[in-house]
């Protein structure tokens, strides 16, 4: 598993040891030649994929450097038999590289009132955890952020590309949850909450 990611760092060209992390340059990833079919335009794929509803999580590891972590909102359980989930990583993100080189993380499931939250891990190049509380998550030690509805402590099983992205599939390693929070949502360009 730390084999596979560290080979994928290295075919990308990022850091593998504990120095600074340059920012990756965006892959040339088209699927089809300039002279076929248009392509889908970019604004349009987002306004229509963004009707889609989803959770929030913030992804967290801890590496020599300290924490590290971003807010992600494409994350999936996966398989119960093996227990794992996935998420999906921008390429040109510089927090994946922190998460990759430490082979664990923890998914924070942010509940409804922590939309603020989310924003500061969305921030790129910020001390993303100034003035946030948090603990060791049981098995891999990744930041477990207070006041979280669910967490799930997970370590790297495997890596794929996909386009721009990278799907990231981690195995379970310990779980939990409050029973009765509600969660933060993300539709439509904004953060919402289940209403009965």
């Amino acid at each position: 598993m730390a084999a596979t990611v560290v080979r994928y760092l290295r075919s990308v060209g990022a850091a593998t040891a504990a120095e600074p992390v340059d920012f990756l340059p965006r892959p040339d990833l088209r699927a089809v030649r300039d002279d076929e079919r248009a392509p889908v335009d970019p604004g349009e794929f987002r306004r229509v994929l963004g009707q889609f509803a989803s959770g929030v999580t913030v992804i967290t590891a801890k590496d020599a450097a300290g924490p590290t972590g971003f807010a992600c909102q494409s994350f999936a359980s996966l398989s119960l038999d093996p227990p794992l989930v996935a998420f999906m990583v921008a390429r040109t993100s510089t927090t994946w590289p922190r998460i990759a080189r430490a082979g664990v993380f923890c998914v924070n499931v942010l509940g409804a009132e922590q939309s603020v939250l989310c924003r500061g891990f969305a921030v790129s190049g910020a001390d993303k955890f100034a003035g946030v509380a948090f603990d060791a998550a049981p098995m891999t030690g990744s930041p477990r952020l207070d006041g979280v509805p669910a967490w799930i402590d997970c370590r790297i099983q495997n890596v794929h590309t996909g386009g721009d992205h990278l799907i990231v599939v981690g195995r379970v390693e310990a779980l939990g949850a409050t029973e009765g929070a509600a969660p933060l949502l993300f539709h439509g360009g904004r953060f919402g909450r289940f209403s009965d």
